[in-house]
């Protein structure tokens, strides 16, 4: 009788969906993997297995069988989303007509190369199989560099839909198409209604969230059709999808403030169309980037994108004369037709263009497009001869020194924001011109498994409770344990004497109460500790380390000695932070290989008599692209007596998938700064392979010059405004600098 109730249980629980297998067909609940062991070994067309919900732990689920198009073999959870799979699990199907369900894999990683695969070995691949409604929350490898696939497809007629993915924060693609062998090339896989959600910044290359092929095997055919999935924060890397193989179609996706852009990398004849682009004016995002032969992209809508170069709004590439498999391929014969670009900051042609990728594009036509700035500027830049594109029935809103002499009419253009969200033009002449009227936009609601919630982007620091303490520094200790992500502990005035080390683990500011500065001193190596999930706010405090122990490499902030899997913030605001000098090399930071902050910022603060670096952020030195710190921002800040480098950041190697490292620093005091004989960069500021520097409006005095050493992609390093008092001029190395409107003088005599 109990199986029969477990029997009447499921049925009523079964999606729609899946109902094409036989309501008479076995419905087996396991509570235990050796249950499930001995269920899976004799499955039958229309078999089912449930498992039990609870925690699966530490479970490599390996499902088999060769059920019939009217009679899947089906895995289940017994309720959609209370089934759990954790520790060191994955899963792999294998055979033909199967169905996985209901299934939610998080606080674990898998002990293989793929969280889910369709395959259990190269021998054994799934074919006319579905996964469908699972969930892969944060299932990372704790080593930020050890490299996994969350989904891999292989074999034929597969189709992955209404999932959720969203996380990933060590390195390697969310979601692969595999066209290693014949037996998986030509596939006609279908990927539809997924939410791709949140994948932080990366920091290096390997950050993709799809991509379909490798460029060994671009030249053959996928057939993959990539539809109506919502991609959101898709941030990992350049490439959102990397679109490595031909004859896809990639259609009536959403693409919401996700940084990088829907990349044809590799593979000739794909269709790229219905797709809509919403950047809100967040950095670096993008649109389609065109690469190889015989591409079709049309009707698709870009609107607030702010990228450049290889993570422009719109980009067609110039590619390498008789190109290895692996580079660019020439641009040719493609259709570029109805797309509307608006407000879009940079459209590049014939990008990338060097004496390496010189062959231009050609036989292509670019026709019946919108282009609307609101702002009046040409968003075009042309990198080389254009002539081989042909522009036809296109229309921008009137821009100031439009660069395109040919196929395009100036002309005043009204917009409207239409019931989809999207705007269109009020005039009706220019209906044929852009996206076509009625463009369906996806709604974020309708992807993913309907029961698994679909987090807003919320703020870091100052969204939880206020803990108000006096001035005890084992009252701090107690608070920030105590405290959850978000809190604000806010500090009485008074001295505070910390005799531990205060770690965290969430996200915590620490601030004076009523703006009089306490002072905080310690008696330990650090005061402060980064780990994994931690993040920290300084706020008015006055710091001094001159009650640390007589030891070489004391910090008054640093990261876990280990690699750290979740990207951290720094922010130090109005604070006073002193005497960093009973030894040498005394850092207010020291931060670990494989760790990475995604924002590190001052503003208003002082730091003085400090035998050390402030940021020292150069222990990614393996030249694989990697570096410690997307955002380093300095402002209206004062630095004097300082041993070593204000800022240090080194990314090496010749990778092009990043956009960073950005640094800012402006209206700040750079007095005695570097002169310390332990200084290896020989400078104040030294900055390696950084993409985009803008140091202005500053003052450096009897400081070490600035250098800057450029290795890759076209950084941008603008230096301008600055004040140096005997300071050597800024030193700019294998590249070129924006230098404007800085002066030079002597030191004054006393």
């Amino acid at each position: 009788m109990k199986f029969f109730s477990y029997l009447l249980t499921w049925l009523l629980l079964i999606p729609v969906s899946l109902a094409g297998a036989s309501a008479f067909a076995a419905a087996t609940l396991v509570s235990s993997q050796s249950e499930y062991n001995d269920a899976v070994k004799d499955l039958e067309p229309g078999d089912t297995i449930v498992l039990a919900n609870g925690e699966w732990k530490n479970f490599e689920i390996l499902f088999s069988g060769t059920g019939l198009e009217d009679k899947p073999i089906t895995l289940n959870a017994e309720e959609n989303g209370k089934v759990f799979i954790t520790g060191v699990s994955n899963l792999r199907i294998a055979g033909e007509y199967l169905v996985v369900s209901g299934l939610v894999f998080k606080d674990g990683y898998t002990p293989t190369s793929e969280v889910v695969s369709f395959r259990h070995n190269k021998k054994n691949l799934a074919n006319n199989s579905r996964i469908t409604e699972i969930v892969i929350d944060g299932f990372n490898n704790p080593e930020r560099t050890e490299s996994d696939y969350w989904v891999s497809m292989y074999g034929k007629n597969n189709r992955f839909d209404h999932n959720y993915l969203a996380g990933k924060n060590n390195n390697g693609v969310t979601m692969a198409v595999r066209l290693n062998s014949e037996a998986s090339q030509e596939n006609h896989h279908r990927i539809d209604h997924n939410y791709f959600g949140h994948r932080p910044i990366l920091g290096s290359n390997g950050g993709e969230t799809l991509r379909i092929g490798t460029s060994h095997y671009s030249m053959s055919n996928s057939f993959t059709v990539v539809e109506d999935n919502y991609f959101d924060r898709c941030d990992g890397e350049v490439e959102i999808i990397s679109n490595k193989s031909g004859n896809n179609i990639i259609r009536g996706n959403v693409f919401f403030e996700s940084r990088g852009t829907l990349t044809l990398r590799h593979g000739n004849d794909n269709l790229v169309e219905n797709n809509v682009f919403f950047g809100n004016g967040v950095d670096h995002t993008g649109g389609i980037r065109v690469i190889n032969k015989r591409q079709t992209i049309r009707n698709n809508y870009m609107e607030g994108l702010t990228g450049t170069r290889f993570g422009s709004a719109f980009v067609i590439m110039n590619g390498v004369p008789n190109s290895p498999i692996n580079r660019y391929h020439q641009v040719e014969d493609t259709l570029i037709e109805n797309n509307t670009i608006i407000d879009g900051s940079h459209i590049e042609l014939a990008g990338g263009s060097d004496a390496e990728r010189s062959a231009v594009p050609k036989t292509t036509r670019f026709i019946n497009n919108l282009v609307y700035n609101a702002n009046g500027k040409d968003p075009f830049t042309i990198h080389d001869d254009i002539s081989g594109i042909t522009f036809e029935g296109n229309v921008q809103n009137e821009l100031a020194e439009f660069k395109i002499d040919q196929g395009f009419s100036s002309q005043k253009v009204n917009l409207t924001r239409q019931d989809n969200g999207l705007l269109m033009p009020v005039d009706g002449s220019l209906k044929g011109v852009g996206v076509k009227p009625g463009l369906k936009v996806l709604n974020k609601a309708s992807t993913g498994p309907s029961w698994y919630p679909k987090p807003e982007k919320t703020a870091r620091f100052d969204t939880g409770q206020t803990h108000t303490i006096e001035a005890d520094g084992d009252q701090l200790i107690k608070a920030v344990a105590n405290a959850k992500a978000g809190d604000v502990i806010e500090l009485k005035p008074g001295n505070y004497l910390v005799e531990k080390i205060i770690t965290l683990d969430k996200a915590v500011t620490i601030r004076a109460m009523n703006g009089e500065k306490p002072t905080l001193e310690y008696e330990r190596t650090t005061l402060f500790e980064i780990l994994e999930g931690g993040a920290l706010k300084l706020e008015g405090l006055i710091i001094s380390g001159k009650s640390a122990p007589d030891v070489a490499g004391n910090s008054l902030v640093r990261t876990s000695r280990y690699s750290m899997l979740d990207a951290y913030d720094l922010v130090v605001k109005n604070c006073e932070i002193m005497d960093l000098d009973v030894n040498h090399s005394f850092n207010f930071l020291t931060v670990a290989k494989g760790t990475f902050a995604e924002h590190i910022e001052i503003h208003d603060s002082s730091f003085s008599n400090i035998t050390g670096a402030i940021l020292p952020l150069d222990r990614e030195t393996d030249d694989l692209g990697l570096y410690n710190a997307e955002y380093v921002v300095v402002t209206n800040s004062t630095f004097s007596k300082i041993g070593k480098a204000m800022l240090t950041i080194y990314r090496g190697g010749t990778d092009e998938s990043t956009f960073g490292p950005h640094v800012d620093i402006s209206d700040t005091s750079l007095v005695s700064v570097g002169k310390n004989k332990r200084n290896k960069t020989g400078a104040s500021v030294h900055l390696h392979g950084i993409q985009v520097v803008d140091i202005k409006n500053n003052e450096f005095e009897e400081s070490k010059p600035i250098r800057v050493v450029q290795t890759v992609g076209e950084p941008v390093t603008s230096i301008s405004n600055n004040h140096f008092v005997a300071t050597p001029a800024p030193e700019i190395v294998n590249g070129t600098a924006i230098l404007e409107a800085n002066t030079f003088s002597e030191a004054e005599k006393q």
